[in-house]
């Protein structure tokens, strides 16, 4: 909990002036700000304060468009649907998946015709579509450690439908899957290591990290509470054989028992008919899934899977104001980091300095928002590429060269669902375009990429240098300028845009309130270095202490933010701004 004392007035330390720009930037870090607090009557107070700023700031605030200062949801209203945005971003959660476009939509269809079938009661199917659309998207969290064993998250999860997720079966399956594309005395020494060095509990522990970090994003997009009582059973099963393994049988949320249903089915229609998810439903009914509704699916069959492709998912729901939407798009830019530790507080950091350089630039409130969003957003098509690729410290194949090409692409395919937000993913997917048209994924040149595109990719260039990657190691503020002025001189990048992002970088100032969970400034740093995925020896070495003093540490600090994975760590990181 912060006191409200402990943290500064609205207007002091932030040297106001009354222009227009000005006006705009300090709304808006204001609002942020308000924001990330948990603790109804800090709002409260802080909603005050920043009414009594406009009122002593009332013509600058005017003439900069400013009309709202909401920011608990009743301010203007978005157009985007809360529904509409779990749609998009399931199609993200698509690509975790390893799956075809449309998995989890179609699986979402497949779970609504199930529980009318099983008359689930009018308020459990309200909230099966957002159980539905959400269940996996946590996948993503532990990428980076299935990638170390498994090369391929994606094909991992993809190819892990084909059998039941317990037993004998499941651990042949993943034996076969470490180091599958090596040779032979690699792939030994791996599996080795594998079965005597934690590989099986860190398989186990990835379900636990995307129950925990599925259930943190849904609470971030203001899902009701029985919502985030299903997803935390995603993995459980009918036999209690499943992870955590608190709940089986009947204590299985009926919702989640019908979206496990349908997840499974879905990719078995679609790869091999309706008898093929038959046949799988039987061979797993009683162990992994609720008998009785197995009996139900094959009994209706026709009902359940026909017009599959023609069929769409109601996504009537609540309408976010334009506060909510971008908030909600803030949680959109963590899940997108989450791929891999070493973009960790990438996304947050782009959109606050491309936001930045845009007000310096001038440009008008509703650009600066389209800035901002974007660049929130901008990464969301890495969910497409394997960990095992960002993490790759050495040069990429063409086809992994490739793939990664396409990132930005992904990004704009995944926003386009939403009609209010295809600018945003327009804009968005531009990011690694150049003037001279030497960027990708288009090729594009000069007017072709607007304004808004040309301060985004500037932003993220420079903020993408000052962060470590496995190739190399980043960039200090003057060599990432030096950067950035090189690519402007030879065209690559707009001057008057990489001006503005190196203005923004050179003024920022960064301010921490009282850290959360009671977490000590030494617990900080040291949950930034482990949610990046260093190990406790490397943090040690990092910091100047003992690995087993930061084991201490890492202990104390899981148990104050109430997780038990490095994934569910690193979005709490993110979450409250304890990433550099």
């Amino acid at each position: 909990m912060h006191e409200v004392n402990q943290w500064p007035a609205p207007s002091s330390g932030l040297a106001v002036r009354t222009d227009e720009a000005k006006a705009r930037r300090i709304h808006r870090k204001l609002v942020a700000q308000v924001n990330e607090q948990d603790h109804a009557k800090t709002r409260a107070t802080l909603r005050s304060a920043i009414e009594s700023w406009l009122a002593r700031h009332a013509r600058p605030i005017a003439a900069a468009g400013i009309e709202s200062t909401s920011v608990t949801g009743d301010g203007l209203p978005s157009g985007v649907r809360r529904a509409e945005l779990l749609a998009a971003l399931s199609v993200a959660t698509d690509l975790g998946l390893g799956l075809p476009e449309e998995h989890v939509l179609r699986q979402t269809i497949i779970a609504r015709r199930v529980a009318e079938l099983a008359g689930l009661p009018s308020a459990m199917q309200e909230s099966l579509v957002s159980t539905s659309l959400l269940a996996w998207v946590g996948c993503v969290a532990d990428s980076y450690e299935m990638a170390h064993w498994f090369g391929d998250d994606r094909r991992l999860r993809s190819e892990s439908y084909a059998v039941d997720k317990a037993g004998p079966r499941m651990l042949r399956f993943l034996v076969e899957q470490v180091e599958r594309d090596a040779g032979p005395l690699r792939r030994l020494t791996a599996i080795g290591r594998f079965l005597v060095a934690g590989g099986l509990p860190a398989a186990a522990g990835s379900m636990v990290t995307h129950c925990q970090t599925t259930g943190d994003i849904a609470e971030r997009l203001g899902l009701p509470a029985d919502v985030g009582r299903a997803l935390g059973q995603a993995f459980e099963r009918w036999d209690g054989r499943g992870v955590p393994g608190r709940v089986r049988g009947a204590d299985l949320e009926p919702v989640i028992r019908v979206v496990q249903i349908a997840d499974d089915a879905e990719q078995h229609h679609r790869a091999f008919g309706v008898e093929a998810a038959l046949t799988m439903l039987r061979e797993r009914r009683g162990t992994e899934f609720d008998p009785e509704l197995v009996d139900l699916v094959c009994a209706h069959a026709d009902a359940v899977f026909a017009g599959l492709d023609e069929a769409t998912v109601d996504l009537a729901s609540d309408e976010l104001s334009e506060d909510e939407l971008t908030h909600a798009l803030r949680t959109f830019g963590d899940y997108a980091d989450l791929k891999s530790p070493a973009f960790l507080g990438h996304s947050a950091a782009v959109a606050v300095l491309a936001a930045d350089a845009a007000d310096k630039l001038g440009m008008p409130a509703s650009d600066v928002v389209l800035v901002e969003r974007a660049a929130l957003v901008h990464d969301l098509g890495v969910h497409g590429v394997s960990a095992g690729v960002w993490a790759k410290p050495g040069p990429l194949s063409v086809a992994e060269w490739e793939r990664v090409r396409m990132h930005p692409y992904l990004t704009e395919r995944t926003l386009a669902r939403v009609p209010r937000l295809a600018e945003v993913g327009a804009v968005a997917a531009l990011h690694h375009e150049r003037l001279d048209g030497s960027g990708y994924p288009r090729g594009l040149r000069g007017d072709s990429i607007p304004v808004a595109a040309r301060v985004l990719a500037a932003a993220v260039r420079y903020r993408t240098a000052r962060e470590e990657r496995p190739h190399r190691p980043s960039a200090d503020a003057d060599a990432a300028a030096g950067l950035l002025r090189a690519d402007a001189a030879a065209g690559r990048l707009d001057g008057e845009a990489v001006g503005a992002v190196l203005a923004a970088a050179g003024h920022r100032v960064r301010r921490r309130p009282t850290l959360p969970a009671g977490l000590t400034p030494r617990e900080a740093e040291v949950l930034g270095l482990v949610a990046r995925g260093l190990s406790n020896k490397a943090a040690a070495e990092r910091l100047g202490l003992a690995p087993r003093t930061v084991g201490s540490h890492v202990e104390h600090i899981y148990t104050k933010i109430g997780v038990s994975t490095r994934g569910a760590a690193a979005m709490f990181a993110m979450r409250h701004g304890l990433v550099d």
